[in-house]
């Protein structure tokens, strides 16, 4: 089952277990978040369509975090002038896991945990940066067994200048 919703002047097609980056939301990290600005439901057997809205269609999610996005670089120039300006800008978003889908008579639901763990800190933790109390506090680390580096083969012994000269000659 999947909806559409309508949320900052953008519309997002939504199903229950996904994750969402939208407009920044108000609220704190694991509050609860309800669209009921639901414009389509629907399923393999088909969909409901609004007008404009469906009636008694609720979509419900959990916040996991409000961050910044990308920077946007704004560069200004008059030619010839000698005027360059650079700014920049990274709008506010927040990341949002659905959860349930309700309206049209159908209903969804996710059944996973919601990890409030942000997607700065699963990139730290990817690459071996995260402090080691945050690993142990969000889940045991995994241990990966190193093998043993592979001998370094030895350099072919190199001729020496006088015997290269008398060969040549």
């Amino acid at each position: 089952m999947y909806a559409v919703i309508k949320t900052g002047g953008k519309q997002y097609r939504v199903a229950a277990g996904d994750l969402l980056v939208v407009e920044k939301l108000e609220g704190d990290a694991g509050a609860a978040i309800r669209f009921e600005e639901v414009l389509l439901v629907g399923d393999e057997a088909g969909a409901v369509v609004g007008a404009p809205l469906v009636e008694g269609a609720v979509v419900e999610g959990t916040l996991i975090e409000t961050r910044k996005g990308k920077k946007v670089k704004i560069f200004k120039k008059i030619r010839r002038q000698g005027y360059r300006r650079t700014t920049g800008h990274r709008q506010p978003e927040s990341v949002i896991r659905i959860t349930a889908l309700n309206g049209a008579g159908k209903s969804a639901a996710w059944e996973g945990a919601v990890s409030l763990v942000t997607k700065a800190e699963l990139d730290a933790r990817a690459r071996g940066l995260a402090p080691k109390a945050l690993a142990e506090a969000v889940e045991a680390p995994v241990v990966v067994e190193e093998a043993a580096p592979a001998p370094k083969k030895k350099a072919a012994p190199k001729k020496k200048a006088a015997e290269a000269s008398s060969e040549e000659a």
